[in-house]
């Protein structure tokens, strides 16, 4: 459970990142939530979610700040991944970047997560979230990980992921791939041109061992606002090669 002192702290934190989510909502730009996912449509239903086991201990800190993860879902889905997934079939819609998941990240140490044991999501919230993140136990995992230390409802966590979601704009990754001699820096450089607010030192990039683009993860404040990120998380420099499988 979580503790006396860090109970209070997290729920006022949740607290307010609820209402400036709320206020962001309003300047995003209509429709893009779904702007990478293609002709999108959950499942009518969906089974009942897996066991969510912990992959490390429970840290209960203060929150410093937080990450939004979007993976590049063609790199995720080239690696073999089963076809009969909602994320790589394409019999629910094809797929860009996805919401990976919201982090809270401590202001030093190891970063929260596996907070408390709260109720998971139903099978029903998380359909209403799948054109986001298609994988039904990925949104069990997210909450049960890191959700659990923003709020006490999956309801609101995922709300919150949603309002920043629609608040981005991705960039067309799928045209960037073309570019030739496509580097770490060109990636960051469309973020920013499509999101004015943002600079390139608060766009991380994950990449393969061979350089293929995996992930982008956008580096806040305890209020939402851009922050730089930290270099464990910024990945490669702007001049490194960078590598797109497009497969859209």
């Amino acid at each position: 459970m979580i503790g006396p002192v860090i109970g209070p702290v997290i729920g006022a934190v949740i607290g307010r990142a609820l209402r400036l989510a709320m206020a962001l909502s309003c300047l995003a730009v209509p429709g893009a939530a779904m702007a990478q996912a293609y002709q999108c449509s959950a499942p009518a239903t969906i089974g009942p979610l897996p066991r969510i086991e912990p992959d490390g201990p429970p840290v209960r800190t203060a929150i410093g700040g937080y990450v939004l993860a979007a993976s590049w879902s063609p790199e995720y889905c080239r690696k073999g991944n089963t076809a009969a997934s909602m994320q790589c079939s394409g019999a629910n819609g094809r797929f860009g970047f996805v919401l990976h998941g919201l982090w809270p990240e401590a202001a030093s140490g190891p970063s929260p997560q596996w907070c408390a044991a709260l109720p998971m999501p139903s099978p029903a919230l998380v359909r209403r979230n799948l054109c986001m993140t298609p994988v039904p136990w990925l949104l069990a995992h997210e909450w049960a990980k890191h959700g659990t230390c923003m709020a006490k409802r999956p309801e609101d966590y995922y709300a919150v992921s949603a309002r920043l979601w629609r608040r981005l704009a991705w960039p067309d990754a799928d045209r960037l791939s073309r570019k030739p001699d496509l580097t770490a820096g060109d990636l960051r450089a469309a973020f920013v041109e499509a999101n004015l607010d943002w600079r390139p030192e608060q766009v991380g990039i994950l990449a393969s061992n061979t350089g293929w683009l995996r992930e982008i993860q956008i580096c806040m404040d305890r209020k939402f606002r851009p922050r730089p990120c930290p270099a464990r998380m910024f990945g490669p420099p702007g001049a490194a090669t960078l590598k797109i499988w497009r497969g859209l």
